[in-house]
């Protein structure tokens, strides 16, 4: 028998849920808008999408999309379970992407959309081997056998020169940063070309290794074409870099395949475009089900928002969305990765951040947070290091900061 995906989904119909199911599960397999000679009933059990369960939630007396809708209808609410065959679009997650996600979101039986969770057969665990370095890699890589990674991203996003980024690079390095990255909007602009702005940063990572005994790790974004992309990769790789970033929404998972074969470095994997694929509760995706494609297709640090973020998200769907990230794809192979904390994050949430977490394996990114500290940057890296280490001793941070002026101060200002 062929293994078969699973795909859930919140789904909002006009129409009676089980004939609406069927509709989705017909337009996303072997059936289209009437009924065809070759359709045959051996064909629909062979290939045809499987309705696995609907269960009936409530109703709403108004649809929370537009659409052509009869007048007084109701909108009943479910949760709904497909399941395809292997054998229609083979091991492939480009294709599992078509199958999915397709047209079924504009359906007219359709007034609320959302894909909550997606289980792939084993086979995608041998087809795709998923991050080159995780969790393990990029602590060995950056220096920092435990405790999170602190982060930070070049401030201002855009517009310095690639002496003036090297310059602020060599600020948060004396200062005791861990990991650096380029914001998603810089890339190779005439005002700071990828490859100028990687010697000179690089020189004054060098640098700092030569004076504190680690590397920084600088996460250089090469988000471009495809060989533009492998081309950067080699040249960050040649100047002796120790990480990649590239913009999923951008490259896509055949973007993300293709670098992850090329790549002799970790990717940092940006999701910088999110909120239209999830902003609204009744369209898109749910983060638990969107990030397993891009796990499996090789990225090895994914951003999960942050806790008291600058975006729309609540705190309650950032620990969701680090939950999803951290468990085990599968038992045989866990494929971990290293979440990824950022949007407005400062010190004041470290507690609640580590909460979240379990555990200090992840990244904690904060650009402000580490720019704004009326000391400097040095003072603004050790009052978030502060921060951390008062929240994973269960020392309440007021307390900390009574004994800390560095992170006496940057209260002030987060």
């Amino acid at each position: 028998m062929s293994e078969r995906i699973h795909a859930s989904y919140w789904l909002e119909t006009p129409e009676d849920p089980q004939r609406a199911a069927q509709t989705i599960a017909g337009e996303q397999s072997s059936g289209t808008f009437l009924a065809l000679a070759n359709e045959t009933d051996e064909l629909k059990q062979r290939s045809g999408a499987r309705i696995e369960r609907l269960t009936v939630l409530n109703d709403a007396p108004v649809p929370s999309l537009p659409g052509k809708y009869k007048e007084g209808a109701r909108f009943t609410r479910c949760q709904l379970e497909l399941s395809w065959s292997v054998d229609n679009m083979g091991v492939s997650l480009p294709n599992v992407m078509a199958t999915v996600a397709g047209n079924l979101f504009e359906l007219q039986c359709v007034s609320g959309l959302r894909i909550t969770d997606l289980r792939l057969p084993p086979a995608f665990s041998t087809a795709y081997p998923g991050p080159a370095f995780g969790i393990e890699g990029t602590r060995r890589l950056a220096g920092v056998a435990s405790g999170p990674l602190i982060g930070t991203i070049i401030k201002p996003s855009v517009g310095l020169s690639p002496e003036q980024t090297a310059l602020e690079a060599r600020k948060l390095i004396d200062g005791g940063i861990d990991f650096i990255k380029d914001d998603e909007l810089q890339a190779d602009g005439s005002h700071c070309p990828f490859e100028d702005r990687v010697r000179a940063v690089m020189r004054e990572v060098h640098a700092g290794a030569d004076r504190l005994g680690r590397k920084v790790m600088v996460a250089f974004n090469l988000t471009g074409e495809l060989d533009e992309m492998k081309r950067r990769h080699d040249f960050v790789h040649a100047q002796g870099g120790t990480c990649v970033m590239l913009s999923l929404n951008s490259v896509g998972l055949v973007g993300l395949r293709e670098l992850r074969r090329h790549s002799m470095l970790p990717i940092h994997a940006h999701r910088n475009g999110w909120g239209y694929l999830s902003r609204h509760p009744a369209l898109g995706w749910d983060y638990r089900a969107w990030h397993k494609l891009w796990r499996l297709a090789g990225a090895d640090h994914l951003h999960v928002n942050g806790i008291a973020n600058k975006f729309s998200e609540s705190d309650a769907q950032v620990v969701e969305s680090v939950r999803a990230v951290t468990e085990p794809l599968w038992p045989h192979a866990p494929m971990s990765v290293m979440p990824v904390f950022s949007s407005g994050q400062t010190g004041l949430v470290a507690a609640a951040t580590y909460a979240a977490t379990g555990n200090q394996d992840l990244i904690f990114a904060a650009g402000g947070g580490i720019f704004g500290h009326p000391a400097g940057v040095a003072a603004g890296v050790g009052a978030l290091r502060q921060a951390w280490d008062a929240a994973v001793a269960g020392v309440p941070l007021q307390s900390r900061a009574a004994a800390q002026p560095e992170l006496q101060q940057a209260m002030g200002f987060w």
